[in-house]
């Protein structure tokens, strides 16, 4: 952690939990509760933005702008972060503004963070200088944190997660996340000792483009990359936020079974793709497999 900010009220290192189920054909199941870090930074979303907040400090930048979706839960937890640490916020939303706001949106508005609009096709172009600049004539001087808080300052805040795991007394073969923008996958594989192996997987319907990210952005945080990971794109469920009735009986079943509800957007994805691979015989008898819990 870095010692010149750190979280009020967060439990970290973040529990494990060994999970036991004959569907698993003999792998080893420990479930890494990124959820319970702290309520309005949960998951991965402290460790990314972490040492973002951090730079934005040193700088003496005083505003935090970022981008993401009516129901995005970068969005949520940026407003959060910012009312913890005393920035002001400024969420760019793709799409128009429907009222009244839905549940994800009206939160962050009332950790102060100011919404605003932007049509589907700028949106597209956000990282460009164009528009960038346009943001700045509009809201004055603020610290840019991308969609998703993925960057090089994010990846390296997640790269510390299979030391964490380890120091936890976990000895691990797969890490398996969920994968949104790629920063959490690059991280943890950034972060991986060796003969071990990160496994994302798309929560987006043609994710295969994150491979990519996860390239772009390990370079960019530690100047070179590997093969030591995987991205599956099978278990989307028909895109970003798209449930299916095989997918919510599947999370049904697991809370059940285990008295563990599964975030829907990415976590359950994610787990269903773990216990599909499980049955196809993708893990060997007695592998030890962590997965990440990340909303």
């Amino acid at each position: 952690m870095d010692e010149h900010l750190s979280l009020p009220g967060a439990r970290l290192p973040s529990p494990m939990e060994e999970i036991g189920d004959p569907r698993l054909g003999g792998a080893r199941l420990f479930l890494k509760r990124d959820d319970l870090i702290h309520p309005g930074l949960p998951g991965n979303k402290w460790r990314k933005l972490r040492d973002n907040l951090a730079e934005a400090a040193r700088r003496g930048e005083d505003t935090l702008l970022t981008f993401g979706g009516a129901y995005s839960g970068h969005i949520r937890a940026t407003a959060a972060a910012g009312r913890l640490f005393g920035f002001a916020t400024i969420g760019v939303i793709r799409g128009e503004e429907h009222l009244p706001l839905n549940p994800s949106l009206a939160y962050a508005a009332a950790q102060g963070m100011r919404l605003t609009y932007m049509d589907r096709t700028t949106y597209r172009a956000k990282h460009t200088p164009e528009v960038i600049a346009r943001l700045r004539a509009e809201h004055g001087r603020f610290h840019l944190i991308p969609e998703g808080g993925s960057n090089a300052r994010a990846v390296r805040g997640c790269a510390e997660l299979p030391a964490e795991i380890e120091a936890q007394g976990v000895a691990f073969d797969v890490i398996c996340c969920a994968a949104g923008t790629g920063g959490t996958l690059a991280g943890i594989a950034a972060g991986l000792p060796p003969a071990r192996r990160a496994l994302g997987f798309s929560a987006l319907k043609g994710g295969e483009f994150l491979a990519g990210e996860v390239e772009r952005l390990r370079r960019e945080a530690f100047g070179a990359s590997s093969d030591n990971y995987g991205l599956e794109c099978g278990f989307h469920f028909g895109g970003y936020a798209r449930r299916t009735p095989e997918l919510d009986a599947f999370a049904a079943d697991f809370a059940a079974r285990h008295g563990r509800v599964l975030e829907p957007v990415y976590v359950a994805k994610m787990m269903y793709g773990v216990f599909a691979l499980a049955a196809r015989g993708a893990f060997a008898p007695g592998t030890r497999i962590v997965a990440v819990v990340t909303g």
